[in-house]
């Protein structure tokens, strides 16, 4: 659990929620349906026209990851590549066989199975850059729907005001409704400015930050696997990976 991802929204929430009852405002009154729905309405309508059903689907994913990092064990990893290099030397490329059926990582149970079949240093690196490559690059697109989310929620939101005024200015005989317009004018600028700045932009850096560290995690996982093909010293492997902590 990311404790930090959990205090940073409740310090966010307390902070504007807290201002409004310190200048005498009632809680109430930044509950406003309608303007919550035009924003989010029209914002999550915006980023289904934007992206393709696979990136949206795996953004939704992905959100886990803002309390529930990905686990990378760098130490651990680094224990095990130098291991599979111990085994090479003694056994062979061959004895690495059991190992790879067992792995549960898919992306180091590739490499182990590259190896097995024997496959040259050169060859390895670039198939397995390949895959890189792709994750990395569905995961950014994933990410870069909740820096959609923040770029139209503000924009909606203006919309939503405009929206708000202009029933105010059609009801302008009729003091009751004035009340009501007014309201969501505000709010949906609120909603706006608040969902952009507090949640989608924060989450879509966050997830960026997580796609980088599981990138070099990939990268060094390759540069093992890569180095047990050459044949090296499993001390210099060792020395070589513990370059990638942190």
């Amino acid at each position: 659990m990311d404790i930090l991802s959990v205090v940073g929204i409740l310090i966010a929430l307390t902070a504007v929620f807290g201002g409004n009852i310190m200048e005498g405002g009632h809680t109430e009154s930044l509950m406003v349906f309608t303007a919550f729905f035009i924003v989010m309405g029209g914002t999550l309508g915006a980023v289904m026209l934007q992206f393709p059903l696979s990136v949206f689907l795996l953004s939704i994913k992905m959100t886990t990851w803002v309390f529930l990092p990905p686990k990378q064990d760098h130490h651990e990893v680094i224990e095990k590549i130098v291991g599979w290099s111990n085994i090479a030397r003694k056994e062979g490329l061959l004895g690495l066989e059991s190992i790879s059926e067992s792995e549960t990582d898919p992306f180091a149970k590739k490499g182990l199975q590259l190896l097995v079949d024997g496959s040259e240093p050169e060859t390895i690196r670039n198939i397995m850059e390949v895959d890189l490559s792709t994750k990395e690059h569905q995961s950014t697109q994933a990410a870069k729907v909740y820096e959609a989310y923040g770029g139209y929620t503000p924009t909606v939101g203006i919309l939503g005001a405009v929206m708000g005024l202009i029933h105010v200015m059609n009801n302008l005989a009729d003091p009751s409704k004035l009340g009501g317009g007014i309201a969501v004018a505000f709010v949906a600028t609120i909603y706006g400015v608040g969902l952009a700045n507090l949640f989608f932009l924060p989450i879509a850096n966050k997830l960026k930050g997580l796609i980088h560290d599981q990138t070099q995690f990939r990268e060094m996982i390759i540069e093992g696997v890569i180095s047990i093909a050459e044949g090296e010293n499993p001390r210099n492997i060792e020395t070589k990976l513990q370059g990638y902590l942190h």
